[in-house]
């Protein structure tokens, strides 16, 4: 299948691009498809629109691989040392599940609002092979970035909005748009990160497949040496690759993840902390309990009162999606 506009008959096709819609009909068409707080599904499943009507503090939240568009207002995305903003000028891309804290900028009368299409590994390995961008570097590059957004980029996701307004529409046109849109971030800066995603050699692959490992067996005794293994590295030589695309250490990224699906456990599983701690691998209460306050700032019991008495359930509920800071991981 090959990469085509979703444009519909009678508009105009995007090859070059030389204009662009302005950004207000992209904050229109985002405030129309996000009628309620927080993420709102549209008609295709891996599409996402988010609305939040007031600033939200930084919070630890776990992203899914995922392209976001901003219409309005700003996120910012800590990974470590890292700060990433992103505002209706960027757009951002990971290429693989991630712990984040993010917060939000949004004012009254004017919230935030954006769009996020996931990222299928089977789409974009099809568009990234179409486009002749095989990539098998030894580089390691991170796994989350944020770039300028072109007009051919904001024009293409206008069209993606338009076409889910329409079922019909949504059905034929919809995942064409998303194709192009993967298509113009695949010629972009950063391309790399959907050959990251898409295929299966270079060193940066290799810490995506020891990601999803930690993700399906977090709960199991994970140390250096076992995951160094996993990616076919030195242990020396992985710990820097390893922080080179995360930010972070190999270790510090298992107990991250541990942590966040021991919360998810609480809140939805209505498991104690001690059972939540013991399911993620924790023998020790106290010692996950020590960890869990360091993370999100409160004992156990105290964040589920918290999340149970607000509506920042949502970034627990919805960490499959992408979402964060009660918003979205747009």
């Amino acid at each position: 299948m090959l990469v085509r506009s979703c444009s519909r008959v009678g508009e105009p096709a995007a090859p070059g691009y030389h204009g662009g819609v302005s950004r207000d009909v992209l904050v229109e068409l985002v405030a129309a498809a996000a009628p309620r707080e927080g993420p709102n599904a549209t008609a295709l499943p891996q599409v996402r629109t988010i609305r939040v009507s007031g600033p939200r503090p930084r919070m630890p939240v776990i992203y899914e691989p995922c392209l976001v568009i901003v219409a309005q207002g700003r996120k910012t995305a800590y990974v470590a040392e890292r700060a990433l903003s992103y505002d209706p000028e960027q757009y951002l891309v990971l290429s693989v599940p991630l712990p984040v804290e993010c917060e939000i900028e949004a004012a009254p009368g004017r919230p935030y609002l954006a769009v996020v299409v996931m990222l299928d590994p089977a789409v974009v390995r099809e568009v990234v092979l179409q486009a002749d961008d095989e990539s098998d570097t030894d580089e390691v590059h991170p796994v989350i970035e944020v770039s300028t957004l072109t007009p051919a980029l904001r024009d293409t996701a206008v069209r993606l909005l338009r076409a889910l307004a329409d079922p019909t529409d949504a059905r034929v046109l919809g995942p064409l748009c998303i194709r192009e849109l993967l298509y113009r971030v695949s010629r972009g800066p950063q391309g790399e990160l959907l050959r990251t995603l898409a295929l299966g050699r270079g060193a940066s692959r290799r810490i995506a497949r020891v990601l999803d490992l930690i993700h399906a067996r977090y709960d199991e005794a994970l140390d250096v040496a076992s995951l160094a293994r996993a990616a076919h590295l030195g242990v020396s030589t992985f710990h820097h690759a390893f922080k080179a695309a995360t930010s972070m250490s190999p270790l510090q990224y298992v107990k991250t993840v541990r942590l966040h699906q021991a919360r998810s456990l609480m809140l939805h599983g209505e498991l104690t902390a001690e059972e939540a701690g013991y399911r993620v691998g924790y023998r020790s209460p106290s010692h996950f309990s020590r960890e869990f306050k360091r993370l999100f700032g409160r004992p156990p019991r105290e964040e589920l009162q918290r999340l149970r008495s607000s509506d920042d359930v949502m970034p627990v509920a919805q960490a499959s999606l992408g979402m964060a800071g009660g918003g979205g991981g747009g």
